[in-house]
């Protein structure tokens, strides 16, 4: 089956952190089909995570949210041929195989708009499974970092060896980063906190984040970047004004690449469930990953990664806490313990 496989689509437009995880598979593909070309269907604003991978050939934006405008307006004739046409665009690759790794009905249909001979993707509980040639369980529950894609990778008879993330960034982004923390007075080492994500289930206390940024910056002397996207951006500027000059709003100012180089250059990161957490694994970079209402990964590829995690009865409660959103998963790090970690990763990990 290997000598036929010449052209790869892998399906995963979406999030971040998932993104990060599935990019295990890219040198796993590119080992196994060395001379095959490699694409990958994602939502534009998360191209620049992988254009620069050397096992990509062709980053394939997918314009979800113009779709989305045109089903609200009702403009099913524009967005019959918009379809059609994103839909040729991939059939004209004549895409061997096909890896849905999402496994929602909008993945399975943009893996049946590629029409490859071979689709495989995830069992879920969403419709669509007939759109696929071959249905694949996620391996278990596995507390590997990402489990379920090195379960696909054996499915199709393939070694995933070590199996970590596989992120590049590009080298023309690192000046502007550079010339960003200048702007901030910042020239030495620093410290980066990932505290938001899209559920607030996930997130860890504000006063938390705060007494933690001013412990570390006494003990270290190293300042806190406080990292996020655009929408966080005013929860960052609150959390950075209660602790003081310790504390360094870059959310919503800086691209996702910049972002992430920054988290390459950190000596630590801590972050709560998010993709740049995820990021410091890939980076290998000295990380503190916070879980509560999630499925952790217990372990991964770095030995610089580690997970703190307090089960409940009601864990994981997911979409759906039942705590009365006092997040008791959550609630039960604490500051003392965090600190402690990050303490030890520093001192075990000199910079």
């Amino acid at each position: 089956m290997k000598k036929n496989v010449h052209r790869i689509l892998i399906i995963r437009p979406s999030a971040i952190g998932d993104i990060v995880m599935a990019s295990a598979m890219l040198p796993v593909l590119k080992k196994a089909y060395p001379d095959a070309r490699i694409s990958w269907v994602v939502e534009p604003h998360l191209v620049g995570l992988l254009k620069n991978h050397p096992a990509v050939e062709d980053v394939v934006p997918w314009p979800k949210a113009q779709w989305r405008h045109l089903a609200r307006k009702f403009r099913w004739f524009r967005l019959g041929g918009e379809i059609i046409r994103f839909s040729k665009k991939l059939r004209q690759q004549k895409y061997d195989l096909a890896l849905d790794c999402q496994g929602l009905l909008r993945s399975r249909f943009l893996t049946l708009l590629s029409g490859a001979r071979r689709r495989l993707g995830f069992e879920s509980k969403e419709p669509g499974k007939f759109f696929m040639t071959e249905v694949v369980t996620r391996g278990g529950h596995s507390e590997r970092m990402s489990s379920e894609y090195r379960h696909l990778m054996e499915y199709l008879d393939l070694d995933p060896g070590p199996f970590g993330p596989s992120i590049q960034l590009g080298q023309e982004v690192f000046e502007t980063t550079r010339e960003a923390l200048a702007e901030e007075g910042i020239t030495g080492e620093f410290i980066v906190f990932a505290p938001f994500t899209t559920r607030p289930q996930k997130h860890w206390f504000d006063d938390r984040w705060v007494n933690l940024g001013q412990r570390l910056f006494q003990a270290t002397g190293r300042p806190v970047i406080v990292l996020g996207g655009p929408g966080d951006r005013l929860h960052a500027e609150r959390l950075c004004n209660q602790g003081g000059e310790s504390f360094h709003n870059f959310s919503g100012s800086l691209t996702l690449e910049q972002s992430g180089i920054l988290v390459r250059q950190c000596s630590l990161v801590i972050g709560v469930d998010t993709g740049l957490t995820h990021m410091g694994t890939a980076f290998s970079r000295p990380t503190v990953a916070l879980f509560g209402s999630t499925c952790p990964y217990l372990e991964t590829a770095s030995p610089l990664t580690r997970v703190l995690y307090e089960p409940h009865p009601c864990s994981p409660c997911r979409r759906n806490p039942v705590c009365d959103n006092r997040f008791d998963c959550m609630a039960a790090l604490d500051v003392d313990r965090v600190f402690a970690e990050a303490m030890d990763l520093l001192q075990e990990n000199p910079s």
